[in-house]
């Protein structure tokens, strides 16, 4: 199995400054980021490979939907935010259309949650990969991935 990995970095924006304000900074990461990720979805689609790639697009975490005000800065940021974050996946059996959504600040999720744990689980599980065991030893004791709370979720993998 091969795996492909890549990075953008550049979208770490808390508005300390004129180069990391989001009004600007934001709209450019998205641009950058828009027409490449829809031509390679469209190009593996074409080539009939979507449906034995498995295409995962997000960050380590969320941002919180307030301005940050950083040591006072008046340009607007946004700040590391765990309580909902958003991940876009597609191809290799991923069920289509699944969307969840936060509540109306965006500061906690409202509907369709899913935890870290089922999210790797589904993802290994896509990859060929049982979770349950994906295990490594540490301290004398077996510890998996997705913990003990990790589950397939169906209603993302087709």
């Amino acid at each position: 199995m091969r795996f492909v990995q890549l990075f953008d970095s550049g979208w770490d924006i808390h508005g300390t400054g004129p180069g990391d304000d989001l009004m600007t900074q934001f709209p450019k990461k998205c641009r950058e980021l828009d027409q490449p990720l829809a031509a390679l979805l469209a190009d593996l689609r074409r080539r009939g490979l979507l449906e034995e790639t498995l295409v995962v697009w997000g960050g380590e975490f969320g941002r919180t939907p307030m301005n940050e005000e950083r040591n006072g800065s008046k340009f607007f940021g946004r700040d590391h935010h765990p309580h909902a974050f958003a991940v876009l996946m597609a191809g290799a059996g991923i069920e289509p259309g699944v969307v969840g959504a936060t509540d109306e600040l965006g500061y906690r999720i409202a509907e369709r949650p899913i935890h870290v744990h089922d999210l790797q689980a589904s993802i290994l599980h896509l990859l060929g990969i049982d979770h349950e065991r994906l295990t490594y030893r540490f301290e004398g004791r077996d510890f998996r991935l997705t913990d003990v709370a990790g589950v397939v979720r169906r209603e993302i993998v087709g």
